[in-house]
C-alpha cells in the first residue's frame, strides 16, 4: 500500500490535536507547527497527482481490512486534483493569517488543521459513511472558524450556517442509512454494483435516498434554492477563513460528481443519471440569481460572496450537461474559481484595512494609500472572475460554452452565462470606480499595507495567468480524469481484487 495516501488526513489531525492540547503554546510556535503541515502538503499533493496521472487507482486499506468490509481511501485523478486545489489555497490562506489574523481568537490554528483534515478526507474516502464523517469534521471546524474574530455579524451568519448544515447532516445520515439497509454495504464501488443488481421494487426507495443526497450536496455546494446561507457567511468571515471557504462549495460539487457518476452512474439501470434533469435548470437559475445578487451587493465582500454562487452555478452547469467536454471544462474552471475567489477575499481585506471605518462598503470613502498596487490586483481579479480574455476564467467559460450541443441547452446556456458575465463586469466596474476613483481626502490613520499579506493575495491571483500558461497539460489531465470517472469497471476492481486495483 502507498502510505502517502493517509498523510493528508493524519498530518493535520496529529498537528491539530497537538495545537489543541498545547493551547498555551506561544503564537510563533503555533504558527510554525501549523504552517509546517501546509508546507509539506504542497509537494505531497503534486506528487500524489503525478502518481494518479499514471491512470491506476491507488487504495489504502485502514488496518489492512480489505474492501468491501474495511474502510478504504482511494486516490484517482479527480481526488488528486482536488488535493492540489486545497493544498495551494490553504498555503496562501494560512500565510495571510499568520500576519496577525490568527490572533483574533483562540485555537485558530487547531481549527484550521481540523478543517483541512475534513476536506482532504472527503476527497480521499471511498466509503459513503466516512464521507459523512469527514463532512462533519470540516463542518464542526468551520462553525468555529466562521466565528473567529467575534462580532454580531459573524454570530448571526454563523447561527444560520449551523442550523442549515445540521439539517443537511440529518438528511445525509438518513440517506446513508437507507442505502446501507438496502444494499448492505457502505463502500461506494460495492454499493454501485449492488444498486445495479437491485430489483425494481427497491428502486423507488433507493431513488429517494439518492435525491436526499442530492439535497445534502446541494446545500454544501450552495446552489439554488440552498445558497442563501452563503453570501452572509462568506462576507462576514475573516479574510483567511473566507479564502479557505472557497474550497468548501467544491466539496459539495465533488460529492455530486463522485456519487452520481459511480453509485448512480451508467450501470444503475433506471436510476442512472437520475440527477441530470434537476441539475440543469438549477444551475442556470443559480447563475442568474447569483449575478443579480452581485449587482445588488453593498460591499466588496458581499460582491465576491455572490460571485462564489455564480461560479457554483457555472460548475454545476458543466456537470449537468454531462459530456466529457463539459465536465472537463468544469474541472478546469473549478481550479480557476477556487484560487481567484480566495485571492479576491484576501484583496477585499487589504482594501478594508486601507479604508478604515468605511471598510469595503461601496460608498465614497478615503483615498487609498496604495491605489495602484491594489487597483492592479483588483483589475486582474475582476477580469479573471468575470471570464474576460486573456485570463483563465475566459478559457474555462469558452470551453464550457463550446461543449454545449446545438439545441435547447445552447439556447438557454449561452445567454445565461454571457449575460451573467456581463453583469459581473458591471458589478466590478461599479465597485472599482467607487473604491479607487470616487474617493475623498486621505485618511491618515488607515493601516499601512502589509507586504506579507500582499504577497499571499498576489500568490493566489497570479495563478490565473499561470493556469493559462499550463492550459494544455492541465486540459489533457482533466480529459483523462473524466475518462477515468466513467470507467466504472476500474472502480469495481477495488472490490473484486480485495483492495488491489
Amino acid at each position: 500500500m502507498n502510505h502517502a495516501l493517509i498523510l493528508p488526513i493524519v498530518l493535520p489531525m496529529f498537528v491539530g490535536s497537538l495545537l489543541l492540547f498545547g493551547a498555551r503554546l506561544s503564537m510563533p510556535v503555533k504558527r510554525i507547527m501549523s504552517f509546517s503541515v501546509v508546507l509539506v502538503m504542497l509537494p505531497l499533493s503534486f506528487w500524489l497527482m503525478a502518481q494518479a496521472s499514471q491512470g491506476d487507482l491507488q487504495v489504502y486499506a485502514l488496518g489492512n481490512w480489505q474492501p468491501p468490509f474495511g474502510i478504504i481511501l482511494m486516490l484517482d485523478r479527480l481526488s488528486a486534483l482536488m488535493l492540489v486545489a486545497t493544498a495551494v489555497l490553504s498555503f496562501f490562506a494560512l500565510l495571510y493569517a499568520t500576519r496577525g489574523d490568527d490572533e483574533r481568537g483562540r485555537n485558530f490554528h487547531a481549527l484550521f488543521q481540523f478543517q483541512l483534515m475534513g476536506i482532504y478526507g472527503a476527497f480521499l474516502t471511498a466509503d459513503l459513511f466516512n464521507l459523512f464523517v469527514f463532512f462533519e469534521i470540516l463542518l464542526i471546524a468551520s462553525y468555529s472558524l466562521l466565528l473567529h474574530g467575534g462580532g454580531p455579524d459573524r454570530v448571526r451568519a454563523g447561527l444560520h450556517y449551523v442550523v442549515m448544515n445540521l439539517v443537511g447532516s440529518a438528511f445525509f445520515l438518513i440517506a446513508v442509512g437507507v442505502l446501507y439497509g438496502i444494499t448492505g454495504t457502505l463502500n461506494m464501488a460495492d454499493m454501485a454494483q449492488r444498486i445495479a443488481a437491485t430489483s425494481a421494487d427497491q428502486a423507488p426507495l433507493i431513488g429517494a435516498a439518492g435525491f436526499l443526497l442530492l439535497v445534502v450536496f446541494g446545500l454544501k455546494a450552495a446552489f439554488l434554492p440552498l445558497y442563501f446561507w452563503l453570501p452572509r457567511a462568506y462576507a462576514s468571515a475573516t479574510a483567511p477563513v473566507a479564502a479557505l471557504f472557497a474550497i468548501m462549495t467544491k466539496v459539495g460539487l465533488y460529492s455530486i460528481l463522485r456519487v452520481f457518476t459511480l453509485i448512480f452512474g451508467d450501470d444503475a439501470g433506471t436510476l442512472a443519471n437520475m440527477a441530470d434533469d434537476w441539475l440543469w435548470p438549477l444551475a442556470l437559475l443559480t447563475i442568474g440569481l447569483g449575478a443579480i445578487g452581485a449587482l445588488a451587493a453593498k460591499s466588496l465582500h458581499g460582491l465576491i460572496a455572490y460571485l462564489v454562487v455564480v461560479s457554483v452555478g457555472t460548475l454545476l452547469a458543466g456537470l449537468a450537461i454531462g459530456t466529457p467536454e463539459s465536465v472537463s471544462a468544469a474541472l478546469y474552471y473549478l481550479l480557476h474559481s477556487t484560487w481567484v475567489s480566495g485571492g479576491l477575499f484576501l484583496l477585499a481585506d487589504l482594501v478594508s484595512r486601507q479604508r478604515g471605518v468605511k471598510t469595503t462598503e461601496l460608498v465614497q470613502g478615503p483615498e487609498l494609500q496604495n491605489p495602484y498596487i491594489l487597483g492592479s490586483l483588483f483589475f486582474i481579479g475582476a477580469i479573471s472572475i468575470a471570464g474576460l480574455p486573456p485570463l483563465s476564467g475566459f478559457i474555462g467559460k469558452l470551453l464550457l460554452l463550446r461543449s454545449v450541443e446545438p439545441g435547447l441547452q445552447m439556447a438557454f446556456m449561452w445567454p445565461v452565462v454571457l449575460i451573467g458575465g456581463l453583469i459581473t463586469v458591471i458589478a466590478f466596474s461599479r465597485a472599482g470606480s467607487t473604491l479607487f476613483w470616487r474617493v475623498g481626502l486621505s485618511q491618515l490613520d488607515s493601516a499601512e499595507l502589509d507586504y506579507g499579506r500582499l504577497w499571499a493575495c498576489v500568490g493566489l491571483l497570479v495563478l490565473s495567468p499561470a493556469l493559462v500558461g499550463l492550459a494544455a497539460p492541465l486540459l489533457e489531465y482533466v480529459h483523462a480524469t473524466v475518462s477515468q470517472l466513467h470507467d466504472l469497471p476500474l472502480y469495481y476492481q477495488i472490490i473484486q481484487a480485495g483492495g488491489g486495483a
